[in-house]
C-alpha cells in the first residue's frame, strides 16, 4: 500500500517534517507551473506587439514610396485641368491619410497586446492564493 493509500496525502498521519517536505514540493510545482504560464503568455504577447509593430513599419515605407513615386505622376495627371500647386497639395494630403490609417492599424495591433503583463498567470496565482487562505481557515 503505498503512502497517498492509508490516508497521509491529506496530512492525518503524516509527521510535521513529512508535511513541511510536502508543502515545499507542492509550492515549487506550483511556482514553476505560474512561471511556465507567464513565461507562454509574454511571449505570444511579445509575437503579437512585433507584428503591430511590423503592420505600423509597412505603413511607413508605404508612405514615402507612395510620396516619391505617385506623387510626380498624380501631380502631373492633375496639372493637365487644375493649377500645378493644387494637383500637388491635394495628392499630398491623400498619401499622408492614407499613410495615417495604416500607421492606426498598427497602433490598434501594438495596443491588443498591451499590457505587457502576464494576465492569465497573475489570475492563477491570486486563486492559488485564495486557496490557500481557504485551506488555512479549514
Amino acid at each position: 500500500m503505498t503512502i497517498h493509500e492509508q490516508g497521509q496525502a491529506n496530512g492525518a498521519d503524516a509527521s510535521v517534517g513529512q508535511l513541511v517536505e510536502r508543502l515545499s514540493a507542492q509550492v515549487s510545482a506550483l511556482v514553476r507551473d505560474e512561471l511556465a504560464l507567464a513565461t507562454a503568455e509574454m511571449k505570444r504577447k511579445g509575437a503579437q506587439a512585433g507584428v503591430g509593430i511590423g503592420i505600423g513599419g509597412a505603413g511607413a515605407v508605404v508612405a514615402l514610396l507612395g510620396l516619391g513615386a505617385l506623387v510626380a505622376a498624380a501631380v502631373l495627371g492633375l496639372a493637365t485641368v487644375l493649377a500645378a500647386w493644387l494637383a500637388a497639395l491635394i495628392i499630398g494630403v491623400v498619401l499622408l491619410v492614407l499613410a495615417g490609417m495604416i500607421s492606426a492599424f498598427g497602433i490598434i495591433q501594438v495596443r491588443k497586446s498591451a499590457p505587457p503583463v502576464p494576465e492569465q498567470a497573475v489570475q492563477s496565482t491570486k486563486r492559488d492564493i485564495e486557496t490557500v487562505k481557504e485551506s488555512m481557515h479549514r
